[in-house]
């Protein structure tokens, strides 16, 4: 009879099959799902997107009239174009103890040992509710898990509890850093580069908002973290991508830029972006309206995470310690979807197998060993759930 972790591997296989990179579909795997639960007669509803070509899956295996503990994970994986991989990124292949695939850590081995205990919590008399959530598009801003928070309460019941499955080695997270992520744009005046006296430089006026980010990123540093737990101990500002201009002598007319802030959960966002627009329109434009009134500065957002702030203490805390037989939380710097469901007000904690290292890498792996802690803490949730 084959173990726990061999079904959650052999359910890992299926998953890893379906290439559910952001950009395309997440329905065939969603079906996939829907047609496993279907055969253990386990109650699941759908939320899909406006075109329906993605969807987030919630099932109840228990009584549905209280409150839960939620499984939570999504079902999309960053690209491998332009990844030197090994092996076919989209088959599981095993390699003495470890499981290489595409979400292998990030973060379909999750999802493989939520399913796997499936038929065990279906057989079982429950005496709180266990849910599934399979989320979409987590990779690309959690688009798709406030359509279910959305849900809470009307045709999806309210969670006591989520646990999120991101990889961290099977330690409990009840924090980290949020995501705040925009695009600038600089609109100038085309001249020739002989009269730079005529014309507006978009290129010149990016550097200078870059180079304010680039103060803040440093006094953020200075700052630092009054309680020691993230690395980097700091909220983080970076610039990610800039291009500009068209010709060495022309005057570039438009420059735009991507760049982030990983804020502390402790740090106010929009204080940091108001400094930055504040800079933008009163230092930087003005030079650029000088030449011509067409000229402008456009920051808009492009993607935002909540961070996932401590509650010491909680009832998901208090639980996944207990589950994981720890007795200390940890902090960690990436994002997930905790802080979407701490928003909606569910405690929340991340708790998952694998090491966030190999997530989004080349050959990308996760440990057998991992697998295997994975199943024996959710074979403790089981046992208390039937107690």
């Amino acid at each position: 009879m084959p173990s726990a972790a061999d079904s959650a591997i052999e359910m890992l296989g299926h998953l890893v099959g379906f290439d559910t990179t952001s950009s395309l579909p997440n329905v065939p795997l969603i079906d996939f799902v829907g047609q496993f639960l279907d055969e253990h007669q386990v109650p699941y509803t759908l939320v899909r997107n406006e075109d329906g070509t993605k969807a987030n899956l919630f099932a109840t295996i228990g009584p549905a009239d209280q409150g839960g503990i939620v499984l939570s994970g999504h079902t999309d994986v960053v690209p491998v174009q332009g990844q030197a991989w090994d092996t076919d990124p989209f088959k599981l292949q095993r390699m003495g103890d470890r499981l290489y695939g595409r979400g292998s850590t990030d973060m379909k081995g999750f999802l493989a040992c939520a399913l796997a205990i499936v038929p065990r919590l279906a057989r079982e008399t429950l005496t709180m509710p266990v849910h599934l959530a399979l989320s979409y598009d987590e990779e690309v801003g959690c688009l798709g898990v406030p359509g279910l928070t959305q849900a809470f309460g009307g045709e999806i019941p309210r969670p006591r509890i989520v646990i999120v499955g991101e990889p961290t080695d099977m330690k409990v997270v009840n924090a980290h850093k949020g995501i705040v992520a925009f695009r600038t744009r600089i609109t100038g005046k085309e001249a020739h580069s002989s009269a730079t006296h005529k014309g507006a430089n978009a290129v010149f006026a990016a550097t200078r908002l870059v180079a304010f980010l680039m103060e803040l990123a440093e006094e953020m540093r200075q700052k630092g973290d009054p309680t020691g737990r993230f690395d980097p101990p700091y909220t983080t500002v970076h610039v990610g991508t800039i291009k500009g201009g068209t010709a060495l002598n022309i005057i570039p007319k438009t420059c735009e830029f991507f760049w982030e802030f990983r804020p502390l959960p402790t740090e106010d966002p929009d204080a940091l972006l108001e400094r930055f627009l504040h800079f933008a329109e009163h230092e930087v434009l003005p030079d650029l309206k000088a030449i011509s009134d067409d000229c402008e500065i456009v920051t808009r957002p492009s993607a935002g995470i909540p961070p996932l702030a401590p509650l010491d203490g909680s009832p998901a805390e208090t639980l996944t310690l207990m589950l994981a037989q720890q007795n200390e939380t940890e902090a960690v710097s990436f994002g997930t979807e905790a802080g979407i469901f701490q928003g909606a007000g569910v405690p929340t904690v991340v708790c998952g197998p694998g090491n966030i290292l190999q997530a989004h890498t080349p050959n990308e792996f996760i440990e057998v060993a991992q697998i295997e802690k994975c199943m024996t803490f959710l074979d403790r949730l089981v046992d208390h759930v039937t107690a």
